[in-house]
């Protein structure tokens, strides 16, 4: 990739400022792709300074002219739509069918909701002689992740540029191509410059620099509860605002009366969809006791339709996970479930037969575990589903809560209204009540430490907006 080893600043691909370089890893072959280039503090300050120099013109921009930026934005994403689902299909191995229908389509789908969102939001409203304002935050950092990496690049990038904010993007080191590639899209759109801004690098660098910056007015990022943390602490001295989306480890909740063939099939693949690593993935399949065995069955002929292999084989279902790092975490949890005592349904540790090189996991069930177990609790980012036994549907909820996490949960009933009584006592930024479809306007994030604020739709935009009050404005 041709910009792969530079950073876009101020409207220019420029050399970076350091000569550290980190290999890019197909994790499917676990061959080099390519090499991007790390920055430093001093590749932050000139990208926050540009941002901030920009910052003073764009915050001034009309709605108007803002739209007509999104559209533009979208006009050329959609130029570049197929590459852009190969390369994410590449470098973080997911399968080609996923790349395409999913992973790209994400990224025009969150353009167009920003562009829905903005020619109805209420910009300003009064209230007695009061005018309520809304206001670019200011210069914000974006710190995204390697799962659905341009998913959280454009639902952060698209509402912020529609807020007048400028900003400073720094994605996954990990799979760093699609936003290069984001960049370039940035560049054809004609965005202005100092408006977007990408450095790439590791997260106790470069990450850590945009987090403590004086100059940066917000830190909006998605990833671990750990790294949110560093991240608060980091950003706390200044006083700026943190927007977080962080880990999960939803609960799925079948009730007695769901169809169980359709449910725990749909669950299953729920959770191995990019295998497994999704924050809001459904990995704890709640259900009554009295059918664990008939749940158990229907799960082990689910996961063993799956298909795993390289991303660009058509057969494929389920990919590698993306790193060597991650494969690492991943067997370690599922000895550790072995150990602890819950019943291994299929999958396992090791590679699956055949496939002796790349990161790739058994799709992964295990039966009979109890709330106390690891694999329970911690957040395993892998195709690794735990099935849980309830006593009834008190039980059922103060499982499904008993959590630190409180990012998603599901409830699967053939009584809507029951489904709904329980979604509403779930505590989960977001409930999905039957298998709904995807809805980009819905608000999108956590409780608990899963983080705070919500992404997507209105909120998305509101994230990046402050509130004035002008009093005696209609005196």
């Amino acid at each position: 990739m041709r910009h792969l080893q530079q950073f876009y600043i101020d409207g220019e691909w420029i050399e970076p400022s350091g000569s550290t370089r980190l290999p890019v890893i197909d994790p499917s072959t676990e061959e080099t792709i390519g090499e991007v280039a790390l920055g430093d503090a001093r590749d932050v300050n000139r990208a926050v300074a540009a941002a901030r120099r920009a910052f003073a013109s764009f915050s001034q921009t009309s709605v108007e002219a803002r739209v007509a930026l999104l559209k533009r934005l979208l006009e050329a994403y959609v130029a570049r739509y197929d590459e852009m689902a190969d390369v994410i299909s590449r470098e973080i191995g997911a399968p080609t069918k996923l790349a395409h229908a999913w992973q790209a389509a994400l990224g025009k789908r969150h353009i167009e909701e920003t562009l829905r969102t903005v020619e109805t939001f209420p910009w300003q409203r009064k209230k007695g002689t009061t005018l309520v304002n809304h206001e670019p935050v200011g210069v914000a950092a974006l710190i995204t992740p390697w799962n659905w990496p341009i998913n959280q690049i454009v639902c952060k990038v698209a509402p912020a540029i529609a807020a007048g904010c400028t900003v400073v993007l720094k994605p996954s080191e990990v799979s760093p191509m699609n936003a290069v590639l984001f960049a370039e899209i940035i560049d054809a759109a004609g965005v202005p410059k100092g408006v977007f801004n990408l450095i790439n690098g590791d997260g106790p660098t470069v990450g850590a620099a945009l987090s403590a910056h004086p100059d940066v007015d917000m830190v909006s990022f998605t990833g671990s509860t750990r790294a949110g943390i560093e991240i608060a602490k980091l950003a706390a001295p200044t006083v700026k605002r943190v927007h977080q989306e962080l880990g999960g480890k939803s609960a799925n909740i079948l009730l007695d009366d769901a169809d169980f063939e359709a449910a725990v099939t749909a669950g299953v693949n729920s959770c191995f969809s990019n295998s497994g690593q999704s924050c809001n993935a459904p990995t704890r399949m709640l259900v009554p006791a009295s059918r664990h065995d008939e749940a158990v069955l229907i799960a082990l002929r689910a996961a063993q339709k799956h298909r795993v292999g390289p991303a660009g084989d058509p057969s494929t279902t389920m990919g590698p996970v993306v790193s060597d790092v991650q494969f690492g975490r991943v067997q370690r949890l599922i000895d550790i479930g072995i150990e602890e005592g819950a019943s291994l349904v299929t999958g396992g540790p090791g590679r699956p037969d055949g496939l002796e090189r790349g990161y790739y996991v058994k799709p992964t069930v295990f039966a009979n575990v109890n709330p106390s177990m690891t694999i329970a609790r911690e957040e395993i980012f892998g195709p690794v589903l735990a099935i849980m036994p309830y006593r009834d549907e008190e039980e059922a909820i103060a499982i499904a809560n008993d959590t630190p996490y409180g990012l998603a949960a599901y409830v699967q009933s053939k009584d809507q209204e029951r489904a709904r009584r329980v979604a509403m006592r779930m505590r989960a930024g977001s409930v999905y009540v039957n298998y709904p479809a995807w809805d980009p306007g819905s608000p999108f994030g956590g409780y608990k430490q899963s983080g705070n604020g919500r992404e997507y739709g209105e909120w998305g935009l509101e994230a990046f907006l402050e509130v004035k009050g002008i009093v005696g404005y209609g005196a």
